[in-house]
C-alpha cells in the first residue's frame, strides 16, 4: 500500500545538540537541502547543509574551536556548509570570515 508523509513543521527541522553526534550529522544529511536542519546563532536562523565528525566533546550546543564544531551529547559535529537565512550556501570557512564564532560560545 501506499502511505503519505506528514509535512515536517520546522520545530522537526531545528538542529538538537543534546542527540547523539551521528544522529545530528544524519538529520542534517536527510534535510539537506530542503527544508535544511537549522539552529540559532544570536538570534540569526542558520541552515546547515553539510557537515563530517569532529574532534572534542563538551557541553551541547557549545562551540569546541574557531571552526564550527559543534559539541553533541556523545562527540562533535563539524559543519562544513551553512547557509545564512536569505544569503547564498556558502562553506563553513567562508562563514568564518564575516561572523565571530568563538570556542566556548553557545548555539541554539
Amino acid at each position: 500500500g501506499i502511505t503519505y508523509a506528514e509535512k515536517l513543521s520546522k520545530s522537526e527541522t531545528r538542529l538538537d545538540w543534546g542527540k547523539p553526534w551521528r544522529q545530528a550529522h544524519d538529520h542534517i544529511r536527510g534535510l539537506s537541502p530542503f527544508p535544511g536542519a537549522w539552529f540559532e546563532l544570536d538570534g540569526v536562523r542558520i541552515k546547515v547543509l553539510r557537515s563530517t565528525r569532529g574532534e572534542g566533546s563538551g557541553a551541547p550546543g557549545t562551540a569546541l574551536d574557531d571552526s564550527l564544531t559543534i559539541a553533541c551529547d556523545d562527540g562533535a559535529v563539524r559543519l562544513t556548509q551553512v547557509q545564512r537565512a536569505g544569503k547564498q550556501p556558502m562553506s563553513a570557512e567562508d562563514f568564518l570570515r564575516g561572523t565571530k564564532v568563538e570556542a566556548g560560545s553557545h548555539v541554539a
